[in-house]
């Protein structure tokens, strides 16, 4: 990667500097920043080649320092929700941050998304790429051990972004990373997403209580608003579903040769498909998004994005018959995501 591609993006509070970095292909750009490993620009050509603004961001670095809504982060240590604020792991019990009335969510009051990675430009089989690094103290929002982190972004011919997801441990502790991107396919700025027409290959989901945590309980999506197993526009039962932020049960986990999901959207014919190596899916429609958040010359107000955020089940270390979040000493933490890019 040529110098031209990293930027000042803006100095935090303490002085230290955080950079922009440009991916591209020639048809997809990519800009992502080292402060939260954030995703600020994603442009993707229409049908008629034209290229927009996909995802929505901030225009200055100050705008992730005062993030409340997870534009485009990295959230970990562990994503989603874990009810009350704690777990137990080998027979100890975990007190982690409340920063969600009397639950822990996406890592606490200094998540993945409000630190200051280290980055590494570099081709990877000559695509280019960036390499994100981090390593999470022990005792860092209450988690056990320390963490080394890395989350590698990078662009094929193919337009795809793909991230890559890997972190090891010193002691027993719990890891769920995921990208929080929000997606208009239409162009940040414009429409809202309710005309989006959505597929989750997923026939179940785990059924939340009514602060959002896991029931432990899982159901089926069949005659419910919840189904998407066949294209539905996200504002066609919207109401009825309550606004969508719920964790779908994928049909084929860990099969990359089968998209998790698809979305599509019929003036600019942009199509995205997912494809991850993770058991789950949430599917969040900007359902708190007020017009606090503001970024691009746009004002994020309800359903301004969606987002479909690759992961392990929400409370996952409270819920034994939940695929394990546990990453032990001696263990490997990987994971992949592909968003692919395409217009019909």
């Amino acid at each position: 990667m040529a110098d031209k591609e990293k930027e000042l993006f803006g100095k935090l509070p303490d002085g230290r500097q955080a950079d922009i970095y440009t991916l591209s292909n020639g048809d997809l750009e990519v800009k992502i920043t080292n402060f939260g490993a954030a995703v600020v620009s994603l442009k993707a050509p229409d049908r008629e080649g034209g290229k927009a603004d996909i995802v929505l961001g901030y225009d200055e670095l100050e705008g992730y320092v005062n993030d409340e809504v997870y534009l485009g982060i990295i959230a970990g240590r562990c994503a989603n929700r874990i009810g009350k604020a704690k777990f137990e792991l080998d027979g100890k019990e975990y007190q982690l941050s409340k920063n969600h009335g009397q639950h822990h969510l996406h890592g606490g009051f200094k998540g993945f998304g409000k630190v200051l990675w280290t980055a590494e430009q570099q081709s990877e089989d000559d695509k280019p790429a960036l390499r994100l690094s981090y390593v999470s103290s022990d005792g860092e929002e209450g988690y056990p051990g320390n963490v080394s982190c890395k989350v590698t972004y990078s662009v094929t011919e193919n337009n795809e972004l793909v991230i890559d997801y890997f972190a090891e441990a010193d002691k027993p502790t719990i890891v769920n990373l995921t990208n929080h991107s929000y997606f208009n396919l239409a162009g940040v700025g414009g429409k809202d997403i309710l005309d989006h027409e959505v597929v989750i290959y997923a026939d179940k989901y785990t059924e939340l209580d009514s602060e959002s945590i896991p029931t432990g309980k899982i159901k089926s999506v069949r005659g419910t608003s919840f189904d998407f197993t066949t294209p539905h526009k996200v504002g066609e039962r919207i109401e009825q579903a309550g606004g969508y932020d719920l964790n779908y049960i994928l049909n084929n986990p860990g099969d990359m040769s089968k998209p998790s999901a698809k979305v599509y959207e019929s003036e600019s014919g942009r199509v995205m498909q997912v494809f991850c190596t993770q058991p789950g899916v949430q599917f969040y429609t900007g359902n708190y998004l007020d017009g606090s958040a503001k970024g691009k010359s746009a004002v994020y107000t309800k359903h301004s994005g969606l987002c479909l955020e690759t992961q392990h089940f929400p409370d996952a270390p409270n819920h034994p018959d939940f695929p394990s979040v546990v990453l032990r000493p001696g263990q490997r933490y990987e994971q992949r995501t592909v968003f692919k890019f395409e217009a019909e």
